[in-house]
């Protein structure tokens, strides 16, 4: 990409119409797109838009546009919280609201793309946000010194009060007309940590979404009504890869409110005044389908499939030493395997957008997590110039990966069906949980297989071998995934291990399954962190060592961070050894993902019917600097319960290619009885803000399945722990 290109200097690009590289200055050519600059309203008032991140309206309230999407994670309330803080703002005028989609002004700038995962939302924004709100301040206070006549230097900002050592007061909004005129600084100083009054400050801020969602004043893409709209369902093939052969709508026509019935390829479209004749004329629908192409393998045919390629020398992902030949030396191997199923995201809102077309101009809106590869394909399918069609990213709930599609299918069916109707025709389309859950798109399946060796008390070798689908090879995000024939986020948290091991192996094998996969909350390190921990702890069993000490010792003092998390949570868990007390036993894991680290200590029990029971689960999070104590704490909560439910029950099983699975009767979900108590510590720091929206999922699973085993009950080697076997 363009803003991007590491030959371009930094003042070229804000020379032309370049993209942001931190966030607080625009070319002119840009300032109109974006809103910056003086926004003039009648009577003369302005709204402040010093760059293309914050807005001050003369009521004094500011307003942060938001480059991630909101689907209940917290960058709304983050990232107005990095603003306010440089701004001396006081919480009460902080607003929130989605950016548009414009790649220049608003790209992540991990992925190069506008769009959000990976946990990147504080990351990547952490400075581009600070100074963006520390330019915003600098210019209302020159704004006000040149008022009153004064050295900017002798002006204080707190709470949203500009004052002056005379004892003049003023606000934002009495200057914002002023400072709009002033020249964007380009280097603002930011605020050194022991100044922060919002950031990491306990119960400093209130979330911004939460009052709107709660009285149910939020909108989502479900609740767009709009004149003329159709909604839409579209019924597609129950085998992946499956088209249509023929159909006869004559029944669904027959049905009050359907308008029409259009074939869109893979699947039947019908169109009707609501979602009720919508639903009703699919279920009249005929279809007959083309599944010669098809993927019509099940389960268990692909969990053979993989356990017999699991044994068969993969592409090497990782090595140091020589594995093979230390473990032809051990006096005892230890093997172990461990198969992973599907997994659906099941967010609380299936997919749905809106689109409105007139055959030269598109407007979307719908919860778009990546708006530019969205926007280009919607573009693409309509045949549109890109600078005809705008995308407006709406609230969502939930995700886990689901609407950070590489295939854009959502925005590319939403085009295709307002395209098949023709113009003027405004469209919803609405996937239902059904839909969600038989559509793919799933964590893909996976089985890796261990193989280690003890000597004196330590891990003396280790080899392990994975399969399972790359979601990624084969699509416009392989050049920035895929390195030698390996997809990163297959082996991620297997390849290299906090452990030292002086003989070390890991290969991959990534075969072609005709089941569309995705990222799934955690992607690699969801599989990963639950068969490496697992297996670290069966080694350091038959070892004779303590899981927590003798995970510290291979540690050694490479890995601080690691270490830290780990001995932190011990001591918030009072760890004295896992050994049952009372029935009940504790397990620990410990999982880097997405630069942070969480260790997880959890009290289990195994109920009268052979169902594990989890009592509290104890963890230490190392996030970098915190930005919302309170959000991390909710969003680690949530990952541990959101890990746990899929651990004990979560699975996609396929019989001769069809998802089973088709609602949450038959894809479990943890029960709110079933929620352990947890307690969490974060670790001060003073490194950069890191993810935190998935790594609180990793070590709940293994750290579950290692209490089990202190039980004697063994690691579950096959998820999910209950009713896991196919």
């Amino acid at each position: 990409m363009t803003a991007h290109d590491p030959k371009l200097s930094r003042r070229s690009l804000l020379a032309g119409a370049g993209a942001l590289v931190i966030g607080f200055h625009l070319p002119r050519a840009a300032k109109a797109q974006s809103g910056a600059g003086a926004a003039y309203r009648p009577g003369g008032n302005a709204t402040f838009a010093p760059n293309a991140f914050i807005r001050v309206a003369p009521d004094s309230t500011v307003t942060v546009l938001i480059k991630h999407i909101e689907f209940g994670q917290g960058p709304f309330t983050g990232l107005a919280t990095l603003a306010a803080e440089e701004m001396d703002a006081a919480w009460s005028q902080m607003r929130a609201e989605h950016a548009p989609a414009d790649v220049k002004l608003y790209a992540n700038l991990a992925f190069g793309v506008q769009g959000t995962g990976g946990s990147t939302a504080i990351a990547n924004s952490w400075e581009q946000m600070r100074k963006a709100g520390a330019a915003a301040r600098m210019m209302l206070v020159q704004a006000a010194a040149d008022a009153w006549k004064v050295p900017a230097g002798e002006i204080t900002v707190s709470d949203g009060v500009i004052s002056h050592t005379s004892g003049r007061k003023g606000s934002f909004g009495e200057f914002a007309e002023a400072a709009s005129k002033l020249p964007v600084p380009e280097n603002p100083p930011l605020k050194p940590a022991s100044a922060y009054k919002l950031i990491g400050k306990e119960g400093a801020v209130k979330r911004l979404d939460s009052a709107d969602k709660s009285r149910g004043k939020a909108q989502f893409t479900i609740d767009i009504h709009a004149p003329n709209m159709l909604t839409v369902v579209v019924a597609r093939s129950p085998r992946f890869g499956g088209k249509v052969a023929s159909f006869d709508a004559a029944e669904a026509l027959k049905v009050k409110g359907v308008v029409d019935v259009k074939s869109i390829g893979y699947g039947v479209a019908v169109y009707a005044n609501g979602m009720w004749p919508a639903l009703k004329g699919r279920e009249a629908l005929k279809v007959t389908w083309d599944d010669s192409a098809a993927e019509k393998r099940g389960s268990p045919e692909l969990i053979a499939e993989y356990r017999k390629l699991v044994r068969q020398p993969g592409t090497v992902a990782g090595s140091h030493g020589d594995a093979e030949a230390a473990l032809g030396k051990a006096d005892k191997v230890i093997e172990a395997e461990f198969v992973f199923p599907y997994l659906a995201h099941a967010p609380m809102e299936p997919l749905d957008g809106y689109l409105e077309w007139d055959g030269e101009k598109a407007h979307a809106r719908f919860g778009s997590q990546f708006q530019t590869t969205e926007h280009q394909t919607i573009a693409a399918v309509l045949g549109l110039p890109p600078e005809k069609v705008t995308l407006e990213t709406m609230l969502a709930g939930g995700s886990f990966g689901r609407r950070a599609q590489v295939s854009q299918h959502l925005a590319a069916e939403l085009a295709t069906v307002a395209k098949t109707i023709g113009p003027n025709r405004p469209v919803k389309v609405v996937w239902t949980r059904e839909d969600d859950l038989t559509g793919g798109y799933y964590r893909p399946l996976f089985v890796h297989r261990f193989r280690g060796a003890v000597k004196d008390g330590k891990i003396a070798a280790w080899s392990s071998t994975l399969v399972g689908q790359s979601f990624f090879l084969g699509t416009p995000f392989e050049a920035m995934v895929v390195k030698n024939g390996i997809d990163a986020t297959s082996v991620e948290g297997a390849n290299e291990i906090f452990y030292e091991v002086p003989d070390f192996r890991c290969e991959v094998h990534n075969p072609k399954v005709g089941v569309p996969t995705l990222w799934w909350r955690s992607v690699g390190h969801t599989h990963t962190g639950y068969a490496v921990e697992c297996f670290v702890d069966e080694l350091l069993q038959a070892a004779g060592q303590d899981p927590v000490q003798g995970r510290l010792a291979m540690m050694g003092d490479r890995h601080p961070r690691a270490a830290g998390v780990l001995k932190a949570v011990a001591d918030l868990a009072g760890w004295k050894g896992g050994a049952p007390v009372d029935g009940r036993a504790r397990g620990v894991a410990v999982v880097e993902s997405f630069g942070s680290f969480v260790a997880q200590i959890a009290e289990v029990s195994m109920g009268p019917e052979g169902e594990p029971k989890v009592h509290k689960v104890w963890c230490a999070v190392d996030c970098g600097v915190a930005v919302n104590p309170d959000i991390i704490r909710a969003q680690v909560e949530g990952g541990i319960g959101f890990g746990l439910g899929h651990a004990l029950y979560g699975q996609i099983t396929l019989d001769g290619g069809r998802p089973v699975q088709t609602n949450f009767h038959e894809y479990r979900s943890l029960r709110i009885n079933e929620m352990p108590e947890v307690e969490v510590r974060i670790i001060a720091s003073t490194e950069k803000p890191s993810g935190i929206g998935e790594p609180g999922v990793p070590p709940i699973g293994p750290a579950v399945a290692n209490a089990l085993a202190a039980l004697g009950h063994g690691r579950p080697r096959q998820l999910p722990m209950q009713g896991g076997s196919v």
